[in-house]
């Protein structure tokens, strides 16, 4: 209880300094690896940042990819910081509005379960008002957990970001009902090949279901696939297709990231009031 109160005391005294960011939030997974990590500012390091977070919403591609209109893609990982993915195993990242509320910042001193760095119960949902979406944590675009949508991973095997594509940026592994709480774990393919020296460029990516303006997310990472078996390389990815009411028009095997609502570079178009997503209806299953 001390220590909750000690907490929750130092919480109080940031907030009341204006020091964590919190109006705008959002939410994206942070980790070692990651672009943005500190901030857009490749000179100064920044644990309460929540740049990387924001929406990516009818921008050109040159822009919205990887968040080239904010910076980030400028702003590589400390040298040596790199994201392992276990080929055949899993890891765990950490979904939240503002690196402030991770490990990776004040000794994760301000962490909870959840990605807002607060308590909520186990049964949390939105309000019955409206499309019954949260009036509290609106980053999390839901009305419960069944409703999230579902988040997702690509890489591509190169180490170059501007030598990624669309077509050689394979989303690999998606988890079902997320954003929700803090800590996420994501499967990886046995068959995912070993990376290029220098290592492989990944993607994180969210398409919410609602409850606020209509956008995607993306944020970059170096990454590098160890425990490797196999030798077989990845097929170019092919642009998904919304396939709700007919799963014969999904498509099978190697799959582009949702590019939607943007002003180029849409990959991707979906019935009237309709939203593809990194699940069943676009042909994404969960783990892939």
């Amino acid at each position: 209880m001390m220590l909750k109160m000690a907490k929750m005391h130092s919480l109080t005294a940031l907030l009341a300094l204006g020091t964590l960011q919190t109006a705008t939030a959002h939410t994206v997974a942070w980790a070692r690896g990651m672009y943005c990590l500190g901030g857009p500012d490749i000179t100064s390091e920044n644990l309460n940042t929540n740049t990387a977070v924001d929406p990516l919403y009818n921008l050109t591609q040159s822009d919205w990819w990887f968040q080239h209109h904010r910076g980030c893609d400028a702003v590589p990982p400390a040298e040596g910081d790199i994201l392992e993915l276990p080929a055949g195993g899993s890891f765990t990242v950490e979904l939240a509005h503002n690196r402030a509320f991770t490990t990776l910042s004040y000794d994760g001193e301000f962490t909870t379960e959840w990605p807002d760095g607060e308590e909520h119960p186990e049964d949390w949902n939105g309000t019955s008002e409206g499309e019954g979406c949260f009036e509290d944590d609106g980053a999390l675009h839901t009305t419960n957990q069944t409703g999230a949508a579902g988040t997702a991973w690509a890489i591509s095997y190169t180490s170059e970001l501007a030598e990624v594509t669309m077509e050689n940026l394979v989303v690999f592994s998606v988890l079902e009902h997320t954003p929700w709480k803090r800590l996420a774990t994501y499967e990886v393919p046995q068959g995912l090949p070993a990376c290029p020296k220098g290592g492989c460029t990944c993607a994180w990516l969210w398409v919410p279901k609602g409850c606020g303006q209509p956008n995607i997310y993306m944020a970059g990472y170096k990454c590098n696939v160890t425990d490797v078996t196999s030798t077989k390389q990845l097929a170019p990815a092919q642009p998904p297709v919304y396939c709700e009411d007919d799963s014969s028009k999904c498509v099978a095997g190697a799959k582009q990231m949702i590019a939607w609502n943007q002003a180029t570079g849409n990959n991707i178009e979906a019935p009237a009031g309709k939203t593809p997503m990194y699940n069943e209806v676009c042909g994404f299953k969960n783990g892939m």
